[in-house]
């Protein structure tokens, strides 16, 4: 059992928290019972508090805010392969990890993929795979390697963006078919610039929502109108 933390498992624990130690090495962490039992495939490193480390030190690597019992390691390459599907999210520069997570979780639940633009938070963050709830290990994501992958996932597809003010009443736009919901930061919004068919607004009284909302109102939209 291991009973120091300066043990090699426990360092890489605590690196992977960090973003550029997860690309560097191709591997992430799953903390939690929930997370590891979605997983589709066998781990790099499993730690179970009291069977392989004692749970004290388990603790200390983790950042949940209530230990967990089991931590694992993860390769990126070993999450679902990109797959174009009916409707798809585009994020645009979605830089808060909750949101990123819960559009994930949404997305599976509507049988949606997610682009992810740079700029946006890393989806296998710890933030981000706790707000996915498992969905990490079902939905197809695409990463840009560049500014902007959301033409190439796009392809086929009509591109309605989520705008705050102006543009059409979502109900009132065409989602028939395939289609890909681009969606921006909550504060800048998409820009000009980014291609689109069309720009829709979700009718509420309300100035502000959240881009996780308003990504699943659109994903209910989508469904509604395609039956």
């Amino acid at each position: 059992m291991i009973s120091s933390r300066d043990n090699e498992k426990l360092k890489l624990v605590r690196k992977l928290h960090e973003r550029r130690w997860r690309e560097k090495l191709g591997l992430f962490v799953c903390e939690g019972e929930d997370l590891v039992e979605a997983a589709t495939v066998e781990p790099v490193e499993v730690l179970v508090a009291g069977e392989d480390v004692e749970p004290r030190l388990l603790a200390e690597v983790s950042t949940a805010a209530h230990p967990p019992r089991v931590v694992a390691v993860y390769r990126r390459d070993a999450l679902p392969p990109w797959e174009p599907r009916p409707v798809a999210l585009a994020l645009w520069r979605v830089a808060d990890p909750g949101n990123v997570g819960t559009l994930i979780r949404t997305a599976d639940a509507f049988g949606a993929a997610v682009a992810l633009s740079t700029g946006c938070a890393d989806p296998t963050g710890p933030k981000a795979l706790r707000a996915s709830a498992g969905a990490i290990w079902r939905v197809p994501i695409s990463v840009a390697a560049a500014n902007d992958a959301r033409d190439t996932v796009s392809q086929g597809s009509k591109r309605v963006a989520l705008v705050a003010h102006g543009g059409e009443p979502l109900p009132e736009v065409d989602l028939r078919g395939r289609v890909t919901l681009l969606l921006g930061a909550e504060r800048e919004g998409l820009p000009a610039e980014v291609p689109r068919d069309v720009d829709a607004r979700i009718p509420i009284e309300s100035e502000s929502l959240n881009v996780a909302a308003a990504g699943g109102i659109a994903l209910y939209e989508w469904r509604r109108q395609n039956g």
